[in-house]
């Protein structure tokens, strides 16, 4: 592998307008930020919490690890979830905030924009001046609709909530949804000049299904998605839609919003030329690897599958290679620097 790298957003960019990028970007949702100081030998995770130069410092060496592996893009998002008065329904498995229209009708809606600006500003501007030369981010506002619903209200009484008070169910995916897009105008008017590419995550399914019916989702969610897409679009930028489970009864819709690319692959639901073979003439495709073979596969064995994935996705439009999800603290180092040097060795380097 070549230790001089020279990135360059505009790969990333062709992948996501389901253009074939002259060199095959990689891509991961999200990398440990444990994994970034064992590669580097240097710390990460403490400059975060520190002062605005110390965060500036802390996405200087985001970047120079995205950039040290063969990345044309460092990755981020504020999430809104983590901001929401009340949150940790979704990740915590706490009591929802929100439960019965008294508490829908009592929640502080108004604050969130206030409070996700408050949290994340410095982050997006100490970003801003990290990056080197050939360099842009991609992330943005993170968590969609499903998700930020889910923080306050959780999944199950969500569910019970659907049958039990119809109005409140509806009501909960169209607040969100507003707030939602409030926080995108702002955000891209302030900081879409870091980003060369906008995403949000939702998890919609799971192994054999989506978490909600068809129908609700394109009656409550899909039409929220729409108006943040169409944002993004107003700005010149590709939307990148992070998804994971088995949503293929969604999909026709979500392409018919605006998607411009999809991440997430998981082989007992779909390998990732699946995806690409079935949506490839119509978005680009982001993923590859399933998560669990970076985890436990041989050199050999990680080479000829990341090899055989690549093989049969050439020709079929824009792709970025990575993980199928992310790189959690559980992955070996060793495994996902394997990885890396595999996919740099097939485009070449």
């Amino acid at each position: 592998m070549k230790n001089e790298f020279i990135p360059d957003y505009r790969h990333i960019v062709d992948a996501a307008w389901n253009r074939e990028a002259k060199r095959m970007p990689l891509y991961e949702h999200a990398v440990d930020d444990s994994i970034m100081e064992t590669v580097l030998s240097k710390e990460v995770v403490p400059l975060y919490n520190g002062g605005f130069s110390d965060k500036v410092e802390y996405f200087r060496r985001r970047a120079e690890f995205f950039c040290h592996m063969g990345y044309d893009t460092v990755f981020y998002d504020g999430c809104i979830g983590s901001i929401m008065p009340g949150n940790g329904s979704l990740g915590g498995h706490k009591k929802g905030e929100i439960q019965t229209m008294d508490d829908f009708l009592r929640y502080p809606w108004q604050e969130i924009p206030e409070l996700y600006f408050k949290q994340y500003s410095n982050d997006f501007k100490a970003l801003r001046n990290s990056m080197p030369s050939g360099m842009k981010a991609v992330g943005g506002v993170g968590n969609g609709i499903f998700e930020c619903v889910q923080e306050i209200v959780g999944y199950t009484d969500l569910c019970f909530i659907s049958a039990d008070d119809p109005e409140l169910y509806k009501l909960l995916f169209q607040k969100v949804g507003e707030t939602n897009i409030k926080i995108w105008s702002m955000f891209l008017t302030e900081f879409s000049d870091i980003f060369c590419l906008l995403r949000f995550g939702d998890d919609l399914g799971y192994k054999s299904s989506t978490l909600l019916s068809a129908d609700d989702i394109q009656s409550f969610i899909i039409p929220k998605y729409k108006g943040i897409i169409d944002l993004v679009h107003s700005y010149d930028k590709p939307f990148l839609f992070h998804c994971c489970g088995w949503i293929f009864n969604i999909m026709d819709e979500l392409i018919a919003i605006g998607i411009d690319a999809k991440h997430s692959n998981e082989d007992q639901i779909a390998p990732f030329p699946e995806w690409v073979h079935r949506y490839g003439d119509k978005i680009g495709n982001f993923g590859g690897i399933d998560t669990d073979a970076v985890c436990r596969l041989d050199e050999v064995e990680m080479r000829d599958y990341i090899y055989n994935v690549l093989d049969q996705c050439n020709g079929h439009g824009g792709i970025a290679f990575g993980s199928g999800n992310s790189i959690p603290k559980y992955v070996p180092v060793d495994q996902y620097l394997t990885m890396i040097d595999i996919a740099r060795k097939y485009r070449g380097e």
